[in-house]
């Protein structure tokens, strides 16, 4: 079993608020041999208290109530919370043997790396969704990054220490479009209720998108992060130096930067096969057991 602690922003069922992480969740429990240790909560799509309603309810929904849910940092000010806590103490008692996978500001994790500043040296993999190598645009609207400039300093402290780091880029997301019509053909044809639970429950994101940027379908920012972290063989690598200064963090900017003596190599993949990738996630769905 692969032990991961899913650090996240989960909005999914909020009105005007993204599905990704919730979609990301949904993926890993799909995968059979993936053991998620716990879910930390924390700031980003949403204001934390609605995070955290917002995924308690997804955990009711799918009967995965079993999972530890844990309250993170509610902004970028209060460094302790109990999900730094949990961090720092699972990973403690699964050492070398567990990943991070953060999707939404790293406070969390920065808090974790302030009680026990060894503890990125006890993960296995660290997979981040977040920043940008240039502007984001979306039918021709510039797009603000949303994760590592919630924190800069958070974001600047796990890109400096962590191990073993992959950083899903914005850009990196955006060949990972998810369109209605497949959705549809793909979800709504099984037998399986989880895959109409994810249907149902996206239907409000497609009007949101084509409404904003009027697309028949959504960029699964955070799923890419997932499906990197289990499934590596879809992706290229690509290690980059990185010097992550605060200036270019508040605007989640990650600048090659090879003149500062002490960069940081940082893993920035791609997708390689989109059809593989896009065929893993929906089987990932499909194969998910929930209970109504």
């Amino acid at each position: 079993m692969k032990k991961v602690i899913f650090d996240c922003d989960n909005t999914m069922g909020v009105e005007g608020c993204d599905v990704d992480d919730g979609l990301a969740l949904l993926y890993l429990l799909g995968k059979g041999w993936i053991e998620i240790c716990g879910i930390t909560t924390t700031f980003g799509n949403s204001d934390l208290k609605t995070v955290y309603s917002a995924t308690q309810k997804l955990l009711n929904d799918i009967d995965a109530t079993h999972i530890p849910l844990l309250e993170g940092s509610p902004d970028k000010h209060t460094l302790t919370s109990d999900a730094a806590e949990f961090i720092v103490a699972t990973v403690n008692a699964n050492q070398e043997n567990i990943s991070l996978l953060a999707l939404g500001s790293l406070t969390n994790i920065y808090g974790a790396y302030l009680l026990d500043n060894e503890i990125f040296e006890k993960v296995s993999k660290i997979v981040l969704m977040g920043g940008i190598t240039q502007e984001l645009i979306i039918k021709g609207k510039v797009l603000n990054e949303l994760n590592f400039s919630c924190d800069p300093a958070a974001a600047q402290c796990v890109l400096k220490n962590g191990r073993n780091v992959s950083v899903i880029t914005g850009n990196n997301c955006l060949d990972a479009f998810f369109t209605k019509k497949d959705f549809d053909e793909r979800l709504l044809s099984s037998d399986n209720p989880a895959a109409k639970y994810i249907a149902r429950k996206c239907l409000y994101w497609f009007q949101n998108m084509m409404c904003t940027f009027n697309i028949n379908g959504f960029h699964n920012w955070d799923v890419v992060a997932a499906v990197y972290l289990v499934e590596p063989s879809l992706f290229k690598d690509s290690l980059h130096h990185i010097t992550p200064n605060l200036t270019n963090l508040e605007k989640g900017l990650l600048v090659n930067e090879t003149e500062d003596a002490f960069p940081c190599v940082i893993n920035l993949p791609t997708i390689d096969n989109l059809k593989m990738f896009t065929d893993d996630v929906y089987k990932a769905w499909l194969s998910l057991k929930i209970g109504f």
